[in-house]
């Protein structure tokens, strides 16, 4: 396995100066002559010495980082480098080149070399960086999340890059993971600790989807746009994150996003910039561009905006339009109610041509979900899924497809969005109002009974999903675009028709119209499966994983990302003013450390919201999951993560244990 330590990322571009530090103290002078072509240095003199070897994060869990490698050599009188990180992304190779032989011990391969110097107490090198932090204006020493150094080890790197650079009075140590925050504690009282807490709360930009955009900026309350229209030529800006929002040229919004936030999630899948700057709404500059056309660009270090004409931005419209996304019809031909487990047809596909067979009458969601079923590793909760054949017989009985013909031909169904919103309304309640085949609801509600009344608990209240062919297919991720619903045969208050209708009338839902129109895709193909299993009304938690590391583009710093919240409130779409736990799980690594990037604010006075072994358990399944779906998506590109909803629930068992309710490719990386 390859473990390398590349602080938050870093990428082998050279350093631009992106903050203005601190001056140099008195005393100090730059120590390089030989500028970019400097292997190392031994000291760091001024900012000058430190841009040189610097090297700048593509992805970083906390912004705004430029970090210098260090290397402590303890058989050389612990002699410092600092290293070219440009030069030598990598200790192993600034060791390899320039710590190996010449009356040195030679540096061995990359193998031994990781699990020696990271993991071993009687290592040769000291390994860890010196970054410095935009946001906060924060010098920090830090070590791998994974590695496994003392205290002892790490105050001696510590009193020595202090002695050595010019930012030494101001050097922080920087507990980078669960395992070195336990170590931190053990440090000596002169050397300062700052958390990662503490460095996010000095940040104030935070991108989310990188890119470029033009549009007309336009300010928006999260709470105005239950009522607005947004036009996706606008780039929009917005006080606070909305749980909902059409397609738009570009987002910005005045309080900090999670990254699997539906309107994250969606601008990956659309490739629009997205990024958070705090108080944005009443930002001076902003607010200059309102109603103008502008050019938004989104990096990982920082954000420009500037005015441009209405022409240029319609050319780069015109050329940067979207392509059209070829979406298989709705295959009518399949009845009956499914067992998930039976949906695929793995005898005569590989699991690739498998999902491509089902998905046009099952859809993608009851799809992947019968892919996980296929492995005994992944602890998906049993399911049934009804084909999207009795969407299609619900709008034919009922005469509903001349009412989406009416629709789609009235002129001013495209030209004003009011009209538009206020159709699609009452297409939706057509729908929901349509008496649904008794013959179709007395099966789902046998299967229900078949299915999850089953052993020691009673259970009957069923959750029905949207599974339409227009979602997790072809590099259309569709989150938060359909509705689900939950319904129960024993509670009249609760009917399950009810259920089953408002799924399939989301197919209408303004933002999902809004989001297949923006993609070209033919509405009249696309009709919605449902895909049903046992509800979760008191699960202890539930959240959102990615199976991998969303803050590292190289690869090479493999971890779970993992965004959690305590009981049912969600992590995609959370209430005003509510965080859930975000962290980094690096599952395949020695000690499996864990790392906070942010907390919640409902348990974490008492903790966070898993424990260590429910954190264990689903990163088995995650991995698991990542390992099944690989020959699916994996082999398309360098990059690859599955997308995870998971919970936490103990009503079946009376045992605390982790359900996977949907995997599906993660839009960043997926094809």
């Amino acid at each position: 396995m390859l473990l390398l330590f590349l602080t938050a990322g870093c990428s082998n571009d050279k350093a631009t100066e992106t903050g203005t530090p601190a001056d140099t103290e008195d005393g100090w002078e730059c120590t390089l002559t030989d500028g970019a072509d400097s292997p190392f240095a031994s000291q760091l003199g001024c900012l000058e010495d430190f841009d040189v070897l610097a090297s700048l994060p593509l992805d970083a869990s906390i912004p705004g980082a430029r970090s210098v490698k260090t290397v402590v050599d303890r058989t050389d009188s612990s002699e410092l480098y600092f290293m070219n990180s440009v030069l030598y992304p990598i200790h192993w190779e600034f060791a390899s080149a320039q710590l190996s032989g010449d009356g040195l011990p030679l540096v061995p391969d990359l193998g031994t070399f990781n699990t020696t110097e990271y993991y071993s107490p009687d290592r040769r090198f000291i390994l860890g960086a010196a970054s410095y932090y935009e946001g906060p204006e924060v010098w920090v020493y830090e070590i791998s999340p994974y590695d496994t150094a003392g205290a002892d080890l790490i105050a001696e790197a510590f009193y020595k890059i202090q002695e050595n650079s010019f930012f030494g009075e101001d050097l922080y140590f920087h507990p980078t993971s669960t395992l070195v925050d336990a170590v931190a504690a053990e440090l000596p009282s002169d050397i300062p600790i700052m958390t990662t807490d503490e460095l996010y709360a000095g940040i104030d930009y935070q991108p989310l989807n990188l890119g470029t955009s033009m549009g007309q900026l336009a300010f928006y309350s999260a709470e105005d746009l239950e009522e607005s229209y947004v036009n996706y030529r606008q780039i929009v800006v917005l006080d606070a994150v909305p749980n909902d929002i059409s397609v738009t040229a570009g987002i910005i919004t005045g309080t900090f996003q999670t990254p699997l936030a539906h309107i994250n999630v969606l601008s990956q899948n659309r490739g629009t910039p997205n990024m958070s700057y705090r108080d944005a709404f009443t930002n001076e500059e902003l607010l200059a561009l309102e109603n103008k056309w502008v050019e938004l660009v989104v990096e990982a270090q920082q954000w420009t905006i500037r005015e441009v004409t209405q022409e240029e931005a319609d050319a780069w419209w015109e050329e940067n339009r979207p392509e059209p996304i070829d979406v298989e019809p709705m295959d009518t031909s399949v009845t009956g109610i499914w067992d998930t487990a039976d949906i695929l047809d793995l005898e005569s596909n590989e699991l690739a041509g498998a999902l491509k067979a089902a998905i046009p009458a099952f859809g993608g969601k009851a799809s992947h979900f019968a892919g996980m079923e296929e492995s005994e590793d992944i602890p998906n909760p049993p399911g049934f899924a009804i084909p999207v054949y009795y969407y299609d017989q619900h709008m034919t009985d009922n005469g509903l497809w001349d009412t989406v013909d009416t629709m789609l031909s009235t002129k001013a169904f495209y030209s004003d969005p009011a009209t538009r919103d206020q159709m699609l309304t009452d297409l939706r309640d057509a729908i929901g109002s349509a008496p649904v085949d008794p013959e179709l609801l007395a099966a789902v509600e046998a299967k229900i009974y078949d299915r999850f009344d089953t052993g020691a608990s009673h259970t009957t209240r069923t959750r029905f999903r949207s599974s339409t062919n227009a979602e997790d297919v072809n590099g259309f991720n569709g989150a938060g675009l359909y509705s689900s619903s939950s319904g129960d045969p024993e509670d009249e208050s609760d009917p399950v028709e009810d259920a089953i209708r408002l799924v399939w009338s989301s197919v209408w839902n303004y933002r999902a119209f809004e989001e297949r129109e923006y993609y070209s895709i033919d509405h009249t193909n696309i009709g919605a499966a449902v895909l049903s299993h046992r509800s979760f009304p008191n699960e202890e938690s539930n959240g959102v994983a990615i199976t991998g590391n969303i803050f590292d583009s190289t690869g090479l710093e493999p971890a779970y990302y993992i965004n959690v919240q305590t009981g049912g409130t969600s992590v995609v779409l959370p209430p005003p003013g509510i965080t859930s736990d975000q962290l980094l799980y690096y599952y395949d690594f020695p000690n499996q450390p864990v790392v906070y990037i942010a907390n919640n604010n409902l348990t974490w006075d008492d903790g966070p919201v898993l424990t260590n072994s429910e954190i264990y358990e689903l990163g088995g399944a995650l991995k698991a999951i990542h390992n099944h779906f690989y020959t699916v998506y994996g082999s398309a590109g360098a990059f690859y993560g599955m997308d995870v909803e998971f919970k936490f629930d103990n009503e079946a068992t009376g045992k605390t244990e982790v359900y996977i309710k949907q995997a599906r490719p993660y839009p960043a990386w997926g094809p």
